[in-house]
C-alpha cells in the first residue's frame, strides 16, 4: 500500500493476481514477463524491432497500466521517468508500459525485501548527480 496510486481495491487486485507464494517469481523479470510488461525484442539482420508482450495475464496486465496511470499523480518520480520518455519520442501507451514494468520491478524489490517503498530510493536514478 506505500507504493504510488495503489489504493486499497486496485492494491489487493494486483496482489491477488500474482499470488501469495513469495517463492513463485525467481526475479523481477520473471514477474514482470508475468505481468506483461517486459517488452519482447525481435531482431534480424540489421532490423529490430521492440513489442508490446501478447501472452500474459491480461486482468494484471489491465491493473498494472492502471496503476501506472495513477502512480504518475502521486509520484513525482513516476511523472518524471513517463515524462522524459515522452520527451524522447516514445508514444503514451509505450511510455505507461515501460513505466508499468518499473512499477512492477519495484513491488518486486519491496516484495522480497520486505521494505516499504521510498521515492527517493526508486526514482534514485532520475536525479542529477551533484
Amino acid at each position: 500500500m506505500s507504493l504510488p496510486g495503489l489504493g486499497p481495491v486496485l492494491g489487493a487486485r494486483i496482489l491477488g493476481e500474482f499470488g501469495d507464494d513469495p517463492h513463485r517469481y525467481v526475479d523481477a523479470k520473471a514477474r514482470r514477463n508475468y505481468a506483461g510488461t517486459s517488452p519482447i525484442t525481435r531482431a534480424s539482420g540489421s532490423r529490430r524491432v521492440v513489442l508490446a508482450r501478447y501472452a500474459r495475464n491480461r486482468r494484471l496486465a489491465d491493473a498494472v497500466h492502471q496503476w501506472a496511470f495513477c502512480a504518475m499523480r502521486g509520484s513525482p518520480g513516476a511523472r518524471a521517468y513517463y515524462q522524459a520518455l515522452r520527451d524522447r519520442g516514445t508514444g503514451h501507451q509505450a511510455a505507461l508500459r515501460q513505466l508499468s514494468n518499473r512499477l512492477v520491478g519495484i513491488l518486486h524489490g519491496c516484495l522480497k525485501t520486505g521494505t516499504t517503498y521510498d521515492e527517493a530510493t526508486a526514482w534514485a536514478h532520475l536525479r542529477p548527480s551533484t
